[in-house]
């Protein structure tokens, strides 16, 4: 039996395996095919398994389902494939019982803020998974309906973070702001702290200062406290707001740090009146300095992480010219709305998304499909928001504005991307969120350890080698390690047009070691064309196309529409047919000029008794070739035979010998027959070939690839490979595909460049391997320096050196996959 269900609620393709797995798990259901772009479950299953237990099933799984009748799926509408749809759902992504809210996040400063917000956003009830990201400093919530934006900002707030309000790109202006901040605090901080080593120290610059001890020591604190309270301040607050929540960060590790020496320092003269006094200010003082120039160089380098966003934002156009009243006018852009014509000249750019209604142009969209040649853009045709018009002027009609364009949309998806958290960073998370106790811990020993044991003066001794403990081990580069890369990647992703969903798949596709390409519209181009053209002789061929086309332009087939495409752009007149009659599986009659004509397949011609006349061996050889020969035939005489055939796309076999050279195992699958199928893998270079695959069985191939132990990446673009994308460990969607395809994958290529799969695995590597450099040099530093701190070989102020070096050095090193370069060149 076979029941087919209206599903409502789903809006991704995890609502589709959820769906999927709650059919399966009823038993005597022996297949299940969910089509999220329909909106509707198809359940294969014994009669013992009635419709009420299928819904009731899906009703569990917190969606909705009524039945369909056999004649309502047959009037369902079938999608259509579209040149270029981001869909709202590949930035924040909402579904029943489940929705995405982003929140920026003030005040984090280590790997321990971030581990503490995220416990107290996972710890609000309805939270489902809470992932915070330090370098943009913003946390993903993944929340159940009744769960509120306040509700999640009241329970950062209490942990004492701030979550400003945000208007649109705000946090990179925050940034700017934050990074002035720090600028006019280290330039305060830089003078005080100069001025107090020129009074502990004015023997070094040869001076000789007339001025008592108990003087210097107060010119000393009235120096050292604006340092201390006013530049350190920060670190107070955050230390203040850790310990009320009965915690420890990074602010901690500072404040005890500096205080301890400014403490000793500020009330050495109560206890030692007349004696020398050894005056640690230059200590506390010179440490906060350092870090406040280490926190400056992280935030400039920092702010480079972002260029690829900043790079996308100044795509957008700043004003339009629309048709209004029957006057042209320039508007803001946000004031265009949908249905406004629109007006594009020469060398401006698309304001929004919308479709070509007069005149015609080539437009450059490298800048979002990462492709270099211009496209030709003719009535009817898509354009895209932030592209730039080249040579002619044509009008279009908006389809898409203000957040709902394909730009905002990739502008948000890459946003979205640059907050994941692949799983090598949750690790270094969990380190750091129980790193900092420890290290106090430590702290304390060595205090008592020198006091009790070391040599005079002990207590100085052991102030200085507590502090530098304190100091060493703060863990800013752990926490800086993955994100600064993660953004970097990511955004070196989307400028050559590869959307990358997630951590997950950055991670998993580094570990690719098979790669899985349908052929139609992966592979080809999905648009079968005339290949070749014999006809017998005293036929023209421009005869013949005209004859064909001219009977074939009332046909839907595709390849009908194949033959009328091509008498079109040799600008042929076609003659109307009469008479047309379709035969299935076969071709078409009709009437022309008072003649009978055929157009069909050998078969069509042998049942009509049709003298081919030596054109079976053409027909033969373009079989073998794997085209279609289509046979054209007049009162009972063939006249000629067309090959029609999809084309195999620009760069497809440069981009398999470079997948290939990568290592990969390199597989092609289709539903073609085998014989055209093998004909196209030998064109390209593909020696795996699985033909005349059914779309439910394309998945359950890439299971059996995955028993073997293969890492399998799926490659497609239509509604048929979703399935397949989604059981694959990387899917990856073919932009000019459809909207479905681009809901399961992973990984999606904005053009149509088949060579955008290389670049995005090689990008995956760079960055991974990128990633594991920072966390092993962080580490590192840690583990290191904390015992030669201990030991006494490490003074507090180089210890404030190098904990600011070493954050830079991990923001650096990240910054390096700005060089980044794709294997292969687009194909001019």
């Amino acid at each position: 039996m076979k029941t087919i269900l209206k599903v409502k609620g789903m809006s991704c393709q995890h609502c589709v395996q959820s769906v999927t797995k709650a059919l399966q798990g009823i038993a005597g259901v022996r297949a299940v095919s969910v089509s999220l772009e329909r909106g509707r479950a198809e359940i294969e299953h014994n009669e013992s398994v009635s419709p009420m237990s299928l819904k009731q099933a899906i009703t569990d799984a917190g969606y909705e389902a009524e039945e369909l009748s056999a004649e309502a799926d047959e009037d369902e509408p079938r999608p259509s494939k579209a040149p270029l749809k981001i869909r709202p759902s590949l930035g924040v992504r909402e579904r029943r019982g489940e929705r995405s809210i982003t929140l920026p996040i003030a005040g984090m400063s280590c790997a321990s803020c971030v581990a503490k917000v995220e416990k107290a956003l996972t710890s609000v009830p309805g939270v489902l998974d809470a992932s915070v990201n330090l370098a943009t400093a913003r946390a993903t919530v993944r929340v159940a309906p009744h769960v509120t934006a306040e509700t999640l900002k009241e329970a950062v707030r209490r942990i004492g973070y701030d979550v400003p309000e945000e208007k649109p790109y705000a946090h990179i202006r925050h940034h700017e702001e934050h990074e002035a901040h720090l600028r006019r605090k280290l330039v305060v901080s830089s003078v005080l702290t100069g001025a107090i080593f020129l009074l502990m120290y004015p023997g070094m610059l040869g001076l000789r200062l007339p001025i008592a001890d108990q003087w210097n020591y107060l010119l000393q604190l009235l120096l050292a406290t604006p340092v201390q309270f006013w530049a350190g301040w920060q670190f107070y607050r955050g230390a203040w707001a850790a310990a009320r929540n009965k915690t420890t960060d990074m602010n901690t590790l500072i404040a005890v740090g500096t205080t301890a020496a400014y403490g000793y320092s500020a009330l050495l003269p109560f206890f030692n009146a007349h004696g020398h006094m050894d005056l640690y200010f230059d200590t506390s003082a010179a440490i906060i300095t350092i870090i406040l120039l280490g926190r400056l160089i992280e935030a400039r380098a920092k702010g480079r992480t972002s260029e690829a966003i900043r790079k996308l934002i100044g795509l957008q156009a700043k004003t339009a010219r629309v048709i209004r009243d029957s006057q042209a006018r320039d508007i803001p852009v946000e004031e265009v709305q949908v249905g406004d014509l629109v007006l594009v000249r020469p060398g401006e750019k698309i304001p929004v998304d919308g479709v070509v209604i007069e005149g015609a142009s080539a437009v450059d969209e490298s800048m979002i499909t990462g492709e270099s040649l211009p496209v030709e853009k003719l009535p009817g045709d898509e354009v895209i928001g932030g592209t730039l018009n080249k040579t002619g002027s044509f009008t279009f009609r908006a389809t898409k504005v203000g957040s709902e364009t394909a730009l905002a949309q990739i502008i948000r998806l890459v946003e979205e991307a640059q907050s994941a958290k692949p799983p090598i960073a949750k690790l270094a998370d969990v380190i750091a969120s129980y790193f900092v106790p420890p290290v106090i811990g430590i702290a304390i020993v060595t205090f008592l350890g020198w006091y009790f044991f070391g040599p005079q003066p002990a207590l100085t001794k052991a102030l200085l080698n507590f502090v530098a403990v304190l100091i060493i081990a703060c863990p800013c580069a752990l926490g800086l390690a993955t994100p600064t890369s993660i953004m970097v990647g990511m955004g070196k992703g989307a400028e050559h047009g590869i959307l990358i969903r997630g951590g997950d798949a950055l991670e998993t596709a580094h570990k690719l070691t098979t790669i899985i390409l349908d052929k139609t519209g992966t592979l080809t181009k999905g648009r079968p064309q005339v290949t070749d053209i014999m006809t017998i002789p005293g036929v023209s061929a421009e005869q013949f196309v005209q004859l064909a086309a001219s009977v074939e332009q009332v046909s839907e087939h595709p390849l009908g529409e194949a033959i009328v495409k091509y008498a079109q752009e040799k600008q042929l007149t076609l003659e109307e047919a009469r008479e047309f009659a379709a035969i299935p599986g076969h071709g078409i009659r009709a009437h022309l000029n008072g003649h009978q004509v055929l157009v069909g397949n050998l078969k069509l011609m042998r049942d009509e008794n049709v003298v081919l006349d030596g054109l079976l061996e053409h027909a033969e050889r373009f079989s073998a070739e794997g085209k279609t020969p289509v046979f054209i035939a007049q009162d009972g005489e063939a006249l000629g035979v067309i090959a029609i055939a999809d084309t195999v796309k620009e760069g497809a076999r440069e981009a398999i010998a470079a997948l290939k050279a990568l290592g990969l195992e390199v597989v092609m699958i289709t539903g073609d027959n085998k014989k055209t199928a093998e004909v196209i893998a030998r064109q390209i270079g593909i020696e795996q070939v699985f033909a005349e695959v059914l779309p439910g069985e394309k998945a359950e191939i890439v299971k059996k690839l995955q028993a073997q132990g293969k890492v399998v990446a799926m490659v497609g673009d239509g509604i048929n490979d979703a399935p397949a994308l989604a059981q694959a460990d990387v899917g990856i969607a073919i932009g000019t595909g459809t909207d479905i395809a681009m809901e399961a994958s992973d990984i999606t290529l904005v053009g149509g460049d088949l060579r955008g799969v290389v670049t995005a695995i090689a990008l995956s590597r760079a960055t991974v391997r990128n990633i594991r450099q920072n966390l092993f040099w962080a580490f590192l530093y840690n583990t290191v320096l904390i015992p030669v701190a201990a030991l006494g070989l490490l003074d507090p102020i180089l210890a404030a050196g190098a904990m600011g070096l070493s954050s830079v050095s991990v923001v650096s090193n990240a910054l390096r996959l700005r060089r980044f370069r794709a294997p292969l060149v687009a194909a001019t």
